[in-house]
């Protein structure tokens, strides 16, 4: 089954130097069981990066996709229309 969102992204930088280390997280709040992937793929850049070095010819593809699992809850509205 395709996921419910999927989001795609490329992001390119000539240079790129980060002041200190990313503080990075990927949540996925809610109620409801679902089944997610969040993954990226980077060209010139390390999976840790180090505070103040410079990195050239950067490129990242991330991509992020979610899908819940199971019957979608029923607002309190739909109910009073089905009586």
């Amino acid at each position: 089954m395709p996921p419910d969102i999927s989001f795609r992204t490329t992001v390119r930088a000539e240079r790129l130097r980060f002041a200190e280390e990313p503080r990075t997280a990927v949540r996925f709040p809610g109620t409801g069981e679902r089944e997610s992937l969040s993954r990226s793929r980077r060209d010139h850049l390390p999976g840790e990066v180090a505070p103040g070095r410079d990195y050239h010819d950067v490129t990242v593809d991330y991509r992020l996709q979610t899908r819940l699992l199971g019957e979608p809850d029923r607002a309190r509205g739909d109910a009073e229309q089905d009586d």
